[in-house]
């Protein structure tokens, strides 16, 4: 077993971790970044991104996450596969153990674990991810204008997709398996009012139509058991997401979701030293944009946390 002792240790990747990263690094702390069992983030899985600065033709998310590296590996920073499978938070030493048998001694660290969408699980939705099947209508939307696209769920994450896709889309169908939407009140009455929304009451998707596109869905009634094919181009599945955030639960301070909870307009959690950024943490935005922000935020307050201690 090998034993590390590094300034900053930052869990996962992502925009927030290779933010973090970047700034760490700059400000001449020995960084090391552990990737996680999704290097990348969920970027990864996202082909086109046009909304982050800077790409004015938009670029594919894996080639935006190497880029990410690329930048944080030029001022130092040792990149790791691999994940940190457990932390012991019990001291004021931070400790981290690493699924290739090392113990990192770290006097600072940044969690960016992220968040995962929760699916549908059926075969056709993992083959056209990214093919017309998304986790985000704020990330992808805008490539469905005027054309027609269902979002699946009953909350208020399927109904603000519902709502925001239906400002740039032909027609929304919202398939809900149960016969009432536990999104507010308020969400409700948005929808039912809303012309270009069809609603569909205690109905799952069955499959996802199309070889190397979304072409179509079918539905499945669980009352009257009639299965309905739909034509149209992409589905948004938006029955939440779990922050990957299980190895912090004995330590730090969550919400009833799993979400980790900072101090406000901070990064700070309930363990000094150790700060959360991205989507571990966020469970409002959800974007790359915001994502990187808090990297630099956790860098910055990391940076302080070092030089006071």
């Amino acid at each position: 077993m090998k034993n590390l002792d590094v300034d900053v240790l930052i869990i996962g990747s992502g925009p927030a971790g290779y933010t973090a990263a970047i700034y760490a690094s700059r400000a001449g702390l020995s960084t090391l970044l552990y990737k996680g069992d999704q290097p990348g983030g969920q970027l990864t899985i996202t082909s086109d991104v046009e909304n982050y600065p800077g790409y004015p033709n938009g670029i594919m998310g894996p080639e935006m996450m190497i880029d990410f590296e690329k930048q944080a590996e030029r001022f130092g920073t040792i990149i790791k596969n691999g994940m940190i499978k457990s932390v012991d938070f019990s001291t004021k030493n931070l400790i981290c153990f690493s699924d290739d048998g090392e113990t990192i001694n770290a006097k600072s660290i940044i969690i960016s674990t992220g968040a995962s969408a929760k699916w549908l699980n059926i075969d056709s939705e993992q083959r056209l991810n990214g093919k017309g099947v998304s986790a985000c209508a704020v990330c992808d939307g805008f490539f469905f204008k005027n054309q027609d696209v269902a979002v699946v769920g009953g909350g208020d994450t399927a109904a603000e997709e519902a709502l925001y896709l239906s400002k740039l889309v032909n027609k929304v169908y919202l398939v809900i398996r149960r016969d009432v939407m536990r999104a507010s009140v308020i969400m409700q009455n948005r929808i039912k009012k809303n012309d270009k929304i069809e609603i569909h009451w205690n109905s799952e998707i069955d499959e996802i139509l199309g070889e190397n596109s979304v072409e179509g869905i079918n539905m499945f009634n669980n009352k009257t058991k009639d299965i309905k094919k739909i034509k149209l181009k992409g589905v948004f599945v938006a029955i939440g997401h779990n922050p990957n955030t299980e190895i912090f639960k004995d330590y730090l301070k969550m919400d009833d979701k799993g979400y980790i909870v900072t101090e406000p307009d901070s990064t700070k959690t309930n363990v000094s030293g150790v700060f959360a950024t991205g989507d571990a943490q966020d469970k409002i935005y959800r974007q790359a944009v915001t994502a990187a922000g808090s990297g630099c935020m956790g860098a910055l307050d990391a940076e302080r946390y070092i030089s006071n201690n």
